[in-house]
C-alpha cells in the first residue's frame, strides 16, 4: 500500500544531479527492506546505523564517551561496549541527548561526505539515506524528500518478538524515544505501508518513484 502526503518533484536537488531521499519509518516496519527494494532501482544506499557504528571506532569520540561515563564502557581490546552504552542511556533522556550530541556530527559529516562521492558517480540514479532518526537529528538539510514505512502495530511486534525478542513494553519504551509517529508521517512526501509481502512491497515502492519523478530518469 501506497499513501502520498504530497507530489514532490524538484528539477533541482541539493546535492547536485541525483536526489537524495530520506526513509524514515516505524520501528520494525521494514525499513531496511524498503531500502534494498529502492537499491533494486538503481539507488545507492546510506545507511545511518552502519556510520553510527563508525563513529563509535573513532579515537575522538571514544575518548569522549569514556570521559563522560568511565572506563566501564571499554571491553578489554579498548573498542567501546555498546552494550553498556545503552544500559546508560535507554530510558534516561539526559544521557542520550549527550551521546546523540558527541557522535551526530560525525554521523552527519561522513554521510554528507557519502553524498557528494555518489553524486559523482554514473552508476547511480538516486540515494536513500537510511536514518531512523533524521529528524530527531535535524538532518533534513541532506535531503531532497522524506520517504516513512508504515506497518500496523501487531505486524511490528510479531516481527520485533521473532527477531529481537521484543515484546510489547520493549517496543512501546523504544517508540517513546522517537518523535511522534503521527508527526513523522505528517512530514513525509510519501507512506509506504509494509503490510504484506515482498513483491507488494517493491510495488509501492515502484510507485513513490513514479510519484516523485524519479522513475523516468531510471
Amino acid at each position: 500500500m501506497f499513501s502520498p502526503n504530497s507530489l514532490w518533484s524538484a528539477i533541482t536537488f541539493k546535492h547536485g544531479t541525483k536526489p537524495v531521499i530520506g526513509l524514515i519509518g516505524a520501528i520494525g516496519a521494514g525499513k531496511s527492506t524498503a531500502a534494498r527494494c529502492f537499491a533494486a532501482r538503481g539507488a545507492h544506499v546510506i545507511d545511518a546505523d552502519t556510520i553510527g557504528h563508525e563513529a563509535l571506532r573513532q579515537p575522538e569520540v571514544v575518548g569522549a564517551l569514556v570521559k563522560m561515563w568511565g572506563a566501564g564502557i571499554r571491553r578489554e581490546d579498548g573498542t567501546l561496549d555498546r552494550r553498556a552504552i545503552g544500559r546508560i542511556v535507554f530510558g534516561d533522556p539526559a544521557q542520550r541527548n549527550a551521546l546523540e550530541a558527541t557522535v551526530f556530527p560525525y554521523i552527519k559529516g561522513r554521510t554528507h561526505e557519502e553524498i557528494v562521492r555518489v553524486q559523482a558517480n554514473p552508476d547511480q540514479a538516486f540515494i536513500i539515506l537510511d536514518a531512523a532518526v533524521l529528524l530527531e537529528a535535524g538532518w533534513g538539510d541532506l535531503v531532497d524528500s522524506l520517504v516513512y514505512v508504515d506497518a500496523p502495530r501487531g505486524t511490528r511486534l510479531a516481527r520485533l518478538a521473532a527477531r529481537s525478542g521484543w515484546n510489547e513494553a520493549e517496543l512501546t519504551a523504544r517508540e517513546a524515544a522517537q518523535w511522534p509517529a503521527e508527526e513523522k508521517k505528517s512530514r513525509a512526501d510519501a507512506i509506504v505501508v509494509n503490510d504484506a509481502g515482498p513483491l507488494e512491497l517493491q510495488e509501492a515502492v515502484n510507485r513513490v518513484l513514479e510519484i516523485i519523478r524519479i522513475a523516468r530518469k531510471l
